[in-house]
């Protein structure tokens, strides 16, 4: 196939998937069960989630690098975001971009010990730094509009953050999320169909082929972490501003390792997995409550699944997905030409 055949399939791609996305977000608030309370509050937070799984699968599919602490990420981008409204008043967009251009270099300058490691050195090390993060914000709590550098009012008496002006209710701060993410998502694959996008494939194929093609692998590597600890840094200020307060209970370290685990299920080497990730993070634990399952059964069904990815789907979810919709189209056009 050659290159301008798949630079049409990447956008032919595009354009369903920005089409599919924007026919979900007009028809979900609507749906019965889903459209109303806490059903389109759980996929709100399920899709932000979606932005955090990209972070890690970004790392992970284009170079290689197995990230545990995208949750931890989130919680500086929230952490962030609450300081910063209380601090300034600034409007939430504006907070939003400086929550993300601060969760960068925290994210950055955190993960440069480890710019040279990988596999299960890495893995390990950036678990490390989440359950780190986790202690921190554990310690200071997240600020509530009290006083001082973390401004936090211990008595209980704080106040909570407001939804931004296009979002005020459930339904409408849903579409004010999914645009976001939409918006960022596309960015991101817009990164990755350019120059940064065939570095990272480059590295990830080996240091040495892509010193050779006159890569340089460190600032691709830090370019890397900018970026997807800004997608993070977007994440956790959407939570903030979801609820106008977070808990220092729902980032633990933990849930990092959970969230790898759904991105390998769901398919790190696509965005369209980072959606699928989302959902599966949070909503399919919500879900099962719901219906009167424990919700840590979800522990089973994603060790079962990630064994599954690693063995006999590489690609997750996603891929087969695509996989599926490839054969279809083949059978389709063998129908067409047989006709």
């Amino acid at each position: 196939m050659s290159p301008q055949s798949v630079a049409s399939n990447r956008t032919r791609g595009l354009i369903t998937g920005v089409a599919l996305a924007v026919l979900a977000v007009v028809l979900v608030p609507s749906l019965p069960g889903i459209g109303a309370g806490l059903g389109l509050r759980t996929l709100t937070v399920a899709v932000i989630y979606s932005l955090a799984a990209a972070s890690a699968g970004v790392l992970y599919g284009r170079l290689g690098l197995v990230s545990i602490m995208q949750v931890g990420l989130v919680a500086v981008g929230g952490w962030t975001t609450l300081r910063l409204h209380y601090a300034t008043g600034l409007p939430f967009e504006v907070v939003l971009l400086l929550a993300a251009l601060v969760t960068a270099v925290v994210g950055t300058v955190v993960s440069l010990p480890a710019l040279r490691l990988s596999g299960l050195s890495l893995a390990i090390t950036t678990l490390m730094i989440a359950g780190a993060l986790e202690v921190i914000v554990r310690y200071t709590g997240f600020p509530n509009g009290g006083p001082g550098f973390v401004g936090r009012d211990a008595t209980g008496s704080g106040s909570t953050m407001p939804r931004p002006s296009l979002g005020q209710d459930d339904q409408t701060y849903f579409r004010y999320v999914a645009v976001v993410v939409i918006v960022v998502l596309v960015l991101l694959w817009w990164l990755l169909a350019s120059r940064p996008g065939r570095a990272w494939a480059a590295i990830r194929q080996g240091d040495a082929g892509a010193m050779a093609s006159g890569i340089n692998t460190t600032a691709y590597r830090v370019l890397a972490l900018a970026v997807t600890s800004a997608v993070t840094g977007v994440a956790g200020a959407l939570l903030a501003a979801n609820s106008g307060v977070l808990d220092p209970v729902s980032f633990k370290a933990q849930q990092s390792v959970l969230l790898f685990a759904t991105v390998l299920i769901a398919g790190a080497f696509s965005l369209a997995g980072a959606v699928i990730g989302g959902l599966f993070f949070y909503w399919v634990p919500q879900l099962l409550n719901t219906w009167g399952v424990d919700g840590n059964l979800v522990f089973v069904i994603l060790g079962l699944g990630t064994v599954q990815a690693i063995t006999t789907a590489p690609h997750g979810i996603a891929g087969q997905l695509e996989n599926l919709s490839s054969a279809l189209r083949s059978r389709t056009g063998r129908r067409v030409e047989e006709s």
